[in-house]
């Protein structure tokens, strides 16, 4: 168990975040559409966190408070663009509690998560919820119930976690620009990465120092290419950032507000946090010489940063032109193994889904816009999502054909014979053909008491499908019902029986099943791989 975290723990842990952010730090750029694509979140998320660690490290004491002060100072003095600030915003809401604490138990970490998301919503001008702001106030509303129950830090942290990533999956119903993009929050993401690096030392889980070129690998975004903004639709074309240093001795916390308020009148994304000592400013604006000029007139100005957003966006817009490619592929299914095999014969954007959780039309928009390309292809690979995927047509600009895909198996085999050099519509008609010639089945389970195609099932009984419907059930063994199902859907032609094997299997089961196949069909070659596909054992093809 772990009921008390002390200055060691939390020196690593604070390093465990940063570096968890690092590995990750361009999946969380990429998802950054708001308010201009110019992926740097996770960048300026990044550069705070390590200035954190910076000042850690300089830290003259090692005792839980001194190093609480030092995360708040350097994350302060670190921090970088909205999401920086905001960031730097929670770790001193999380450190002033820890700091008055003098130790961190569970319902102090409650607490402290607590205390940062206030400051944080502080910090901002005018709070947009679906950000990183609710990512951070909803988990910790959660925290507190949970620390009631949970003093360990070992069983806590994974609650917190899992509502966590709950919460940053309803950001684009919460923010329209998520949605239209068809991502959640990229803060919100990069919150998680530090929450995760933070439980994984505690756990004493490795977190490596990936390099560069690594990192890259570390987690596929997914990224989109989002609507970009019309030029026009961006009021304040500056982004503006600075230091307020040296404060004169006149200067006054009211004067500080003041100036806050100055800002909002000629500009919007206002953040103005510090004190007498340092103040952080963030405003987009049209005069930024103005926003330097109030400034002055607190005390000196240093670090000053001024980018052009006007610029930014027409240089995406440049670079999405010269990336569009003629023709795109959008598929939909569930499984981390089943996604990498999907993306490695061309799928550009997998939407998750399938059997119990079928996308809606507007997740096949979301998703088709994602995708820089002129024609689209969706493979619904279930019979429940075609039309779905069909009325998607009507809401996209883009020219988009449904390969009517009924499973998993129809759908990977029309991929292998797609070709970047044919047209949709060709396109179209040789996975149409490819899908036809192979023959599939699945295993799963009956979920209640039923009977079917002749068959008297009993909740939990094992069952092999083809399309024609069950044709093997068992009580509980999958590798009878495998073979009985095998059977069912290869004939005198079958070369090839291609098994993915779900997440309710390791790989020593899987293995084993598929050495029982070789034995009863020695003529057959039998590929197994990992699916990672929920609720399904096994989906099989045969050609």
């Amino acid at each position: 168990m772990l009921n008390i975290i002390d200055a060691k723990l939390f020196r690593d842990m604070i390093s465990g975040g940063m570096r968890m952010l690092a590995n990750n730090k361009e999946t969380v750029d990429a998802l950054n559409v708001f308010p201009v694509p110019d992926g740097d979140t996770g960048t300026n998320m990044l550069l705070t966190m390590q200035a954190a660690v910076m000042e850690l490290d300089g830290a003259a004491d090692d005792d839980l408070i001194s190093l609480a002060q030092a995360v708040s100072k350097g994350s302060l003095k670190g921090a970088r663009g909205n999401s920086g600030v905001i960031l730097s915003q929670i770790l001193k809401g999380f450190c002033e509690v820890v700091i008055k604490a003098e130790e961190l138990t569970v319902k102090v970490f409650s607490a402290a998560l607590k205390r940062g998301a206030e400051i944080a919503y502080g910090a901002v001008t005018k709070p947009k919820e679906g950000t990183i702001l609710t990512v951070i106030r909803m988990t910790a509303e959660y925290a507190a119930g949970a620390s009631a129950k949970n003093a360990d830090f070992l069983t806590f942290l994974p609650k917190i976690l899992e509502k966590a990533e709950a919460v940053l999956k309803e950001t684009p119903e919460m923010l329209p620009v998520l949605k239209k993009a068809g991502v959640v929050d990229s803060g919100g993401k990069g919150l998680i990465y530090v929450l995760r690096g933070f439980y994984n030392v505690l756990a004493g889980i490795e977190i490596p120092v990936m390099s560069e070129g690594e990192r890259s690998k570390s987690e596929d975004a997914d990224a989109p290419y989002a609507d970009i903004h019309d030029l026009d639709d961006i009021t304040f074309a500056y982004c503006t950032e600075f230091f307020v240093t040296n404060l004169l001795p006149k200067t006054t916390e009211s004067d500080i507000d003041k100036f806050r308020d100055a800002l909002c009148e000629i500009g919007d994304s206002v953040i103005v946090i510090g004190d007498l000592y340092l103040v952080k400013v963030h405003v987009h604006t049209n005069t930024p010489d103005q926003a330097l000029s109030y400034a002055l007139k607190l005390g000196e100005i240093d670090k000053i940063k001024i980018e052009n957003m006007l610029q930014q966006n027409r240089a995406l817009k440049e670079k999405l032109a010269a990336e569009r490619k003629p023709l795109g592929i959008v598929a939909v299914l569930s499984g981390a193994g089943l996604e990498a095999v999907f993306k490695d014969y061309g799928a550009d954007r997998v939407i998750e889904g399938g059997q119990t959780m079928n996308p809606s039309v507007t997740d096949f928009v979301n998703a088709v816009n994602s995708v820089n390309a002129e024609s689209v292809i969706i493979l619904p690979d279930n019979k429940n999502v075609i039309l779905a995927a069909e009325h998607s047509r009507e809401l996209v600009e883009k020219n988009v054909v449904v390969v009517p895909t009924t499973n998993i198996s129809e759908g990977l085999a029309a991929l292998v014979v797609f070709s970047p050099d044919l047209s949709a519509e060709e396109n179209a008609d040789n996975m149409t053909r490819a899908m036809k010639k192979i023959r599939t089945g699945q295993i799963t389970y009956a979920v209640r008491n039923t009977v079917m195609n002749g068959f008297k099932l009993k909740e939990r009984d094992i069952i092999g499908m083809t399309e024609g419907g069950i044709v093997a059930r068992d009580a509980s063994d999958i590798s009878a019902v495998l073979k009985k199902t095998v059977e069912k859907i290869i004939d005198e032609s079958s070369e090839v029986v291609t098994l993915f094997y779900g997440n309710g299997l390791g790989d020593g089961v899987a293995a084993a099943h598929a050495e029982r196949l070789r034995e009863a069909f020695p003529n057959l070659e039998i590929v197994s791989a990992n699916g990672g596909q929920p609720h399904y054992y096994y989906f099989i093809s045969a050609e």
